[in-house]
């Protein structure tokens, strides 16, 4: 865990030094640390944003290279949780720091009054606890504890440096038996184990009933204890239960389950064991999803859970599945009486605000929702009245909200929360956070269609959203860029547009089933004016009297990337996986991702020159369907230039890109039309020699050397050679071209089938 928070600093441009305990065997005394390092590099998924990373990372030992804190502003202790070993690694710490160093540990459950017991006034006043979720990359919830000693400018600089530069969701907590998240967490899943258990659930019912109708991960409760690993939880258990009061409702379901003894005692722990709840068995050449029967501890064929409950749930919501008498219904009763009466029961003994304890189970276990929210999407009044009928405590809380109308309301445009005086005050976001949401919240669309939205977020500043489904992009989506360059042409008010949307991802591409049924129903000339138009209007951005800025996050695919290419600037999210996926779908790039990666690829000053290095790369890169797996690694890939930024913590990022988008505004000019030279017919001939090599290595399918050869051309411009120049918009009927002409071609409208029907690509 140590390692990686190291990496994940790195991936903010800052140098960290990692320290280990020596090895005791071995000549190297700080191959522990340096084995982190390496072990984080073939992670999946990968702690580092850029593997360059490590380059920001020196290793040492405990022993010998404690002086190497003393150049250190913050010092993080992350290990084992036994308070003796801490405190014996502070009183080193304490010898060798600089004044003033910030230090703090990661512990996840022991209080902060325990670990400063016998600290020098001087060290206490410089010390909190920083709670990373792990994997620290990927999930935001930083919990903060401090005491009242502690140093608030101390505090303030942690909590600042987390949420802008380490893109952190924090939360301040109270010094209580394991903070928030896990305070919750771990309740919510004993009690879905147990309650799994007697009513003789199979893993998979008991998964898809506490998941998705819940707003939490499709892993379930299961599935995620496979994923941190099952030999965790006693641990867990243990710290808990020697710091909450025996009258606390986790001691009375905190007992082992059978089966669970039985799978440690087995070393079935998950995934970084040989099997878990869940297993793949190889069979051949084939691998067979498997769980565990709850009774027996027999692996069996995994069965999707099929339940009436969950039907009822896709149509009515939470409120419709725990209503349905199934045993499904019930099981979903069991995890909402128990987990949501826990949680509301403590506040405000774990936090003054229920938007702290919703924040911190989105932001450290992935939830879509907090239990509060949750809560609210059944009706606060409802779910108190239910739990009255059925005999069970309705905590103050929940009665406060059941009499008020719910723990969240919208007033005046305004998100409120209540609070426990029962009234209700403004969620007040940070300096610097300005979110599409709140937006949308206070005011109407500027212009709306099916597929997209254009939102006023002030200053003269448009945002444009996507609004289908997974925000694929299609002719409505164009007709909507072309309405909004006019409002803004013709309204002087207006200074420019940045591309935005709050979901999950930016864009997953084109809409192929429009391709698909275009082309099984053979209206060619409609599927040709679909790509024409879509050039057309994103040229027409490029190339607009106003700036455009995309601010991406997730993932922003084929289409989605091609808009990214079009902008005239990036703001990306660090979790940006981008790149042009359409070889998979076995068509190129159809709305001018062709000849933008070419150009980026021409006007990279680190490119070497001559007429084939930009060609190659783009080829590469495209026909290889590259998806970056960062922001960062996009920047190095050049989809993101040199002058692009990155933003770590997304609730900043549409602030980021409205900023940058004023900026350019100020003294904007359009950029003026390309010509490159291409090498023609001698560049096919070359990249055709190179793509045999790849047949003979059987890296390329049949249909992927048809696709690459379609692409060949369109890079290499055609019929022209190095003695001519061709334009963007000559490059783009040869994008046109191939691309129509692979439409038509039975294999890849096989490949579409394919992925509209499994979301996996055909290699055919």
């Amino acid at each position: 865990m140590g390692a990686s928070i190291a990496a994940h600093i790195t991936n903010a441009g800052v140098p960290v030094v990692l320290l280990d305990i020596v090895p005791k065997t071995g000549t190297n005394r700080n191959a522990i640390a340096e084995g982190a390092v390496a072990k984080l590099l073939k992670a999946d998924p990968a702690p580092f944003m850029s593997k360059k990373n490590t380059n920001l990372i020196t290793t040492g030992n405990t022993e010998d290279n404690m002086d190497l804190l003393g150049e250190c502003d913050w010092i993080i202790e992350a290990v084992i949780e036994d308070i003796g070993i801490k405190q014996a690694l502070y009183k080193k710490i304490e010898a060798t720091r600089k004044k003033g160093s910030v230090i703090s540990s990661n512990t996840s459950t022991i209080p902060l009054k325990q670990l400063e017991a016998g600290m020098p006034p001087d060290m206490v006043e410089d010390f909190m606890i920083t709670h990373f979720f792990n994997p620290p990359r990927y999930m935001r919830l930083l919990e903060l504890v401090a005491s009242s000693k502690t140093r608030k400018d101390h505090m303030e600089m942690i909590r600042d440096f987390c949420d802008v530069r380490l893109g952190k969701g924090v939360v301040i907590c109270k010094d209580t038996p394991g903070f928030i998240g896990n305070r919750i967490g771990i309740y919510w899943m004993q009690n879905a184990v147990v309650e799994a258990i007697n009513m003789g659930l199979t893993v998979e019912e008991a998964d898809a009933v506490g998941s998705k109708p819940f707003g939490i991960p499709k892993t379930g409760v299961f599935g995620l204890l496979d994923l941190i690993g099952i030999d965790l939880m006693p641990h867990l258990t243990k710290s808990m239960l020697s710091l909450l009061p025996k009258t606390d409702p986790y001691v009375a379901i905190s007992a082992e389950p059978p089966i669970v003894a039985t799978m440690l005692k087995n070393g079935w722990i998950g995934r970084k064991g040989p099997s878990g709840f869940y297993r793949l068995r190889k069979d051949g050449g084939n691998k067979i999803k498997e769980s565990i029967d709850l009774k027996t501890a027999e692996y069996k064929p995994s069965v999707k859970a099929d339940l009436p409950s969950l039907n009822a749930s896709k149509k009515g919501g939470l409120k419709a599945l725990v209503e349905q008498t199934d045993k499904g219904g019930q099981y979903a009763w069991k995890i909402a009486s128990g987990g949501l009466v826990y949680t509301a029961s403590l506040v405000p003994e774990i936090a003054d605000r229920i938007t702290d304890v919703d924040d911190a189970m989105k932001d450290g276990y992935g939830w879509n929702i907090g239990p509060f929210e949750i809560i609210d999407t059944m009706g606060a009044k409802w779910f108190a009245d239910k739990l009255a009928k059925d005999g069970k405590t309705v905590p103050p809380l929940l009665k406060l909200a059941a009499e008020k109308g719910g723990f969240y309301r919208t007033e005046n445009g305004k998100l409120q929360y209540l609070t426990t005086k029962g009234d209700y005050t403004d969620v007040v976001r940070a300096p610097g956070v300005l979110k599409l949401s709140d937006v949308k919240r206070a005011g109407k669309p500027v212009l709306k269609n099916p597929s997209a939205k254009v939102w006023d977020i002030g200053d003269g500043v448009l945002c444009f959203e996507f609004t289908s489904r997974a925000n694929s992009l299609d002719p409505l989506t164009m007709a909507a860029y072309k309405d909004t360059m006019k409002l803004i042409k013709g309204d002087k008010k207006w200074k420019g547009l940045v591309v935005h949307n709050e979901g999950p991802n930016f864009s997953v591409g084109a809409n192929i089933g429009l391709v698909l049924f275009a082309a099984n129903i053979a209206v060619w000339s409609e599927l040709e004016s679909q790509i024409e138009e879509g050039q057309k209007t994103y040229l027409a951005l490029k190339q607009a009297p106003f700036p455009v800025v995309t601010a991406p996050l997730g993932m922003a695919l084929g289409g989605g990337c091609e808009i990214l290419l079009h902008s005239d600037a990036i703001q990306a999210h660090a979790e940006t996986y981008t790149g042009l996926v359409e070889v998979g779908v076995g068509v190129i790039p159809g709305w001018g991702g062709c000849k933008e990666t070419l150009l980026r690829q021409k006007n990279n000053p680190k490119m070497p020159k001559g007429p084939m290095p930009a060609v190659a790369k783009a080829f590469e890169m495209i026909g290889t369907a590259q998806v970056s797996k960062s922001a960062f690694e996009a920047k190095e890939m050049g989809i993101l230039r040199p002058t692009d930024e990155i933003t770590m913590n997304r609730d900043r990022l549409l602030a980021d890109a409205k900023a940058k988008l004023l900026k350019l505004a100020e003294n904007y000019t359009p950029p003026a039309e390309q010509r490159i030279s291409l090498p023609g017919p001698a560049g096919i001939a070359a990249l055709k020699v190179a793509l045999e090599g790849m047949v003979l290595q059987g890296k390329v399918t049949p249909h992927d050397q048809v696709v690459s050869l379609a692409l060949a051309r369109v890079l290499t411009g055609g019929d022209t050679d190095l003695t001519e120049t061709v334009s963007e918009r000559d490059i783009l009927k040869l994008e046109r071209e191939a691309f129509l002409e692979l439409a038509r071609n039975p294999d890849s409208l096989a490949r579409m089938e394919v992925m509209l029907d499994t979301g996996k690509p055909l290699r055919n």
